[in-house]
């Protein structure tokens, strides 16, 4: 038996991770059938067939399984042993991979980014802007963005970006033509621009005030996907719509849009970096949340 080669053992355990050669292929930054052609050699070279493969699926066999137990341990106390010449030589190097919400990803290019790369040239940032929730682990990310009480509680979180405040929004010409709610209740009277989460469930309002909680399924005959794109219905007097401050804040300085149930809308805790609690945080990572909490703090 040839001994296999680590490369091909890596590739190897993102396809079994990841059970998919397209995603193991886009972060080995390598073609699907150079995998493929890997793989082939590999099992050949172990005389064992490691993957069960269709033309939709990939699972591992019994060997494959036992293999990817015993390597998985192997592979991450490599990169730590890598990852610490980082603090030999003095400055971290490599790829980042972050995956955040939009309104996440926007704060971290804004303020944390430009910073980052200035001090850490030899640094590459490959930041995924999405909605929908992923397994950050499973997916091949460092770390993840999003809003605190959506962090996974297996996860470690560092919040950034102060509080969020949703809050309902309509234009003046709207509310001309109905009496404003006063009470989270009231939206049923009205038209509400209602949002479709990436998940495809349609989001439910969420409103507190002095402990008190209230959901509602508003009605509607318009739903939307985007934020940008419900400031903008809400402003065309479309109905009204609940979103982060921060989407209708131009338009509320501006008059096109005022706040309605003001008092039922609260801030909470807002956005945060996550990562996860027992694996090996790399010295990318490491600088980068240092980044992050000194931008924070000023």
């Amino acid at each position: 038996m040839t001994r296999p080669s680590l490369n091909d053992l890596a590739s190897f355990a993102a396809i079994a991770n990841h059970r998919s050669f397209r995603k193991a292929a886009e972060i080995m930054g390598v073609s699907r059938s150079a995998l493929s052609h890997a793989m082939i050699g590999l099992e050949k070279n172990l005389g064992i067939r490691l993957l069960n493969r269709t033309t939709r699926s990939v699972s591992l066999t019994e060997a494959g399984a036992r293999l990817l137990a015993h390597l998985g341990p192997v592979l991450q106390d490599l990169d730590t042993a890598l990852d610490s010449l980082a603090d030999v030589r003095g400055t971290p190097s490599g790829t980042l991979r972050i995956n955040a919400n939009k309104s996440g990803a926007a704060i971290l290019l804004r303020e944390v980014v430009p910073p980052f790369l200035a001090h850490h040239p030899e640094v590459e940032i490959d930041l995924v802007s999405e909605g929908r929730l992923v397994d950050i682990v499973e997916q091949g990310f460092d770390a993840g963005v999003r809003l605190t009480e959506a962090v996974p509680r297996d996860m470690v979180a560092v919040k950034f970006g102060g509080d969020v405040r949703f809050i309902a929004v309509a234009s003046p010409d709207y509310l001309e033509r109905r009496d404003p709610p006063t009470a989270p209740d009231d939206l049923h009277a009205h038209r509400c621009i209602r949002q479709r989460l990436p998940s495809g469930k349609r989001y439910r309002w969420e409103f507190s005030k002095h402990g008190a909680e209230v959901i509602v399924d508003v009605p509607g005959t318009l739903t939307l996907d985007d934020n940008d794109l419900l400031v903008a219905a809400a402003a065309r007097g479309l109905g009204i719509a609940y979103l982060p401050e921060s989407f209708a804040r131009t338009l509320l300085d501006s008059g096109r849009l005022v706040t309605v149930l003001e008092d039922w809308c609260p801030p909470s805790p807002g956005l945060a970096l996550y990562y996860p609690r027992n694996r090996h945080v790399p010295s990318t990572l490491r600088a980068f949340i240092d980044t992050l909490k000194a931008t924070s703090r000023k």
